[in-house]
């Protein structure tokens, strides 16, 4: 497996390690291809480059804008950026981007409806193509 783009699991503590496991081993039971997510003490950690950073918020300006962000460096240290560029990329359920959205800081309803809008039919339950 190339190690550029895999995913992984990194715990801090033997708990935090235990409950990736159980967590894969539950997943494992409905999925029908083998799970192949790396569970690994974590390490030293280094950011990936700028152009990495929320790359699926990137591509929607007026998002980044609408929180504020000014700089690469308040985009890799934004929260609400994390969670909207999950939602942007189709993580994540119709239902909590609704109960999250205050929290993002954004007062224009109408950027919800685009980020809803991205979602799988912009209704459903899950956001989701994955």
């Amino acid at each position: 497996m190339s190690r550029q783009y895999m995913s992984a699991i990194w715990y801090h503590s033997e708990e935090q390690k235990e409950m990736a496991l159980e967590t894969m081993a539950e997943h494992q039971k409905v999925e029908k291809k083998q799970i192949v997510t790396v569970i690994e003490a974590a390490k030293t950690f280094y950011d990936a480059e700028d152009y990495h950073q929320k790359y699926l918020l990137q591509k929607h300006p007026v998002l980044v804008s609408a929180l504020g962000i000014k700089t690469n460096a308040q985009l890799i240290a934004s929260s609400p950026a994390a969670r909207l560029n999950g939602y942007v990329g189709g993580y994540g359920s119709a239902a909590n981007l609704e109960t999250e959205w205050s929290s993002f800081g954004i007062s224009n309803d109408d950027l919800k409806f685009k980020v809803l809008r991205l979602c799988k039919d912009g209704t459903s339950a899950t956001c989701g193509r994955r």
